[in-house]
């Protein structure tokens, strides 16, 4: 052990000496030997390191949004090696190096904390196993080895003895129930980590290897996390712990606010952009007018939500521009200068105007005005039917004489029936 922690000593050092630091300011509040002083002590160290990675995590996300660049080129490959699982990888492959994008960015934080992680495990189990290490003196073993968090002590783990938990002045059953519960919520903030990144922003449009290596992880990690955290002190624990709330809590934010394209997240996004827009009339946040630029710089690229998004902006009479800014249309201008009153009911263009159904009494009585001008005042029209004559009425005889001796009666009949007005040229003799 003494020689695993000198090669881990050029980072047992400053983390001992971060803990120690904090261990002071929270001692001459709570009390030096408190649980309290050295598990807030731990949670420090954890905020200070995740502060730390967040260049780290800035350049995680400008991976990753490389990566969704890449979705389209990727769908293609897809199409045109689906029958090819080997040629489909090594082309994913060779897109990945010509475009200098790294799909194992994603465990880059983890990666990165890996030491800060065995150093702080050495730390406590020295201090379980009664040694000094670091800047950790005799007296600051003494006092950590007293700390307690919820009745089990700092350097407890679930796999100790009765004798070793009663050598640091607790009982093995609370130990057992404390690092059990720490261990279930551990792998649970992992796997709801993991979860909410594959369910909500991810484009389930594209199926990618790195799609799959993902999924895996979600289930490997937690069930990684439970065997292993049986054999980690109490301290440790709370700093996986600790870990796993502030990456789902950043996780959260990221996917709230620059969420992946084609994903459930963005849908959400653009629907809650939408209303702020059409709302306030344009778009003040800068991380706003960066995804909107986004969108318009995509052209017919776009995907559903973001087609959906500039429909809604168009009917709201609002067009997006190059730069991201939103402004009014140039066709609601154009309306509302005609009469100075918007009528185009948001939508930026006018509406038609449907004339209203009549009813067949009202169609006839027009029809019977409009003939009625054209023919001499006390002339029936056949539009229109006789007060006294019924329904049912047959036209007089007389009548029906007058219409067949009418020359042009047969053409027009034919010609409303389909057939060309005019003389009929006549049939040629059939050659035979």
């Amino acid at each position: 052990m003494d020689t695993i922690a000198s090669l881990f000593s050029f980072i047992t050092t400053p983390v001992s000496w971060v803990i120690v630091q904090f261990h002071k300011v929270y001692g001459a509040i709570f009390g030096p030997d408190t649980g309290w002083a050295w598990g807030l002590s731990i949670v420090s160290l954890v905020i200070l390191i995740r502060i730390c990675l967040i260049p780290l995590f800035v350049k995680q996300i400008k991976s990753t949004r490389a990566m969704q660049t890449l979705q389209p080129e990727m769908k293609k490959i897809q199409e045109r090696y689906k029958n090819d699982k080997q040629r489909q990888s090594e082309e994913m492959m060779k897109l990945y190096k010509e475009t200098g994008t790294n799909p194992l960015s994603s465990c880059l934080p983890i990666l990165a904390q890996s030491p800060f992680f065995f150093a702080l495990y050495h730390v406590l189990n020295g201090i379980a196993n009664n040694d000094t290490i670091g800047v950790i003196n005799e007296s600051l073993l003494a006092s950590a080895q007293k700390a307690h968090i919820f009745g089990a002590p700092l350097a407890a783990k679930f796999t100790d003895s009765a004798a070793d938990v009663s050598a640091l002045d607790a009982s093995l059953t609370t130990v057992r129930i404390v690092t059990a519960v720490m261990i279930v919520m551990m792998s649970a903030s992992q796997f709801f980590t993991q979860r909410q990144l594959m369910t909500k922003n991810v484009d389930t449009t594209v199926k990618t290897p790195f799609m799959q290596q993902q999924k895996m992880l979600m289930y490997v990690f937690p069930v990684m996390f439970a065997v292993f955290g049986i054999n980690f002190p109490v301290g440790v624990l709370v700093y996986w712990l600790t870990t796993n709330v502030w990456t789902m809590g950043q996780q959260m934010y990221v996917i709230h606010n620059n969420p992946t394209p084609g994903s459930k997240a963005q849908a959400a996004y653009l629907e809650r952009l939408t209303k702020h827009v059409t709302h306030h009339g344009k778009v003040r946040r800068r991380s706003e007018k960066t995804i909107v630029k986004a969108i318009v710089a995509k052209g017919r690229d776009r995907n559903e939500f973001e087609r959906k998004f500039i429909n809604a902006l168009s009917k709201a009479g609002l067009a997006a521009q190059a730069d991201g800014a939103v402004i009014k249309s140039e066709s609601q201008a154009a309306a509302q200068a005609e009469d100075g009153t918007p009528t185009t009911g948001g939508t930026g263009t006018a509406k038609r105007q449907q004339p209203k159904r009549q009813s067949k009494s009202q169609r006839q009585s027009g029809g019977a005005a409009g003939a009625g001008a054209a023919k001499p005042a006390g002339e029936p029209t056949s539009l229109s039917k006789s007060d006294d004559e019924p329904e049912d009425a047959k036209p007089a005889p007389a009548k029906k004489a007058a219409q067949k001796q009418q020359p042009g009666a047969g053409t027009r009949s034919k010609a409303q029936s389909g057939q060309r007005k005019g003389p009929q040229r006549p049939k040629s003799p059939s050659k035979k």
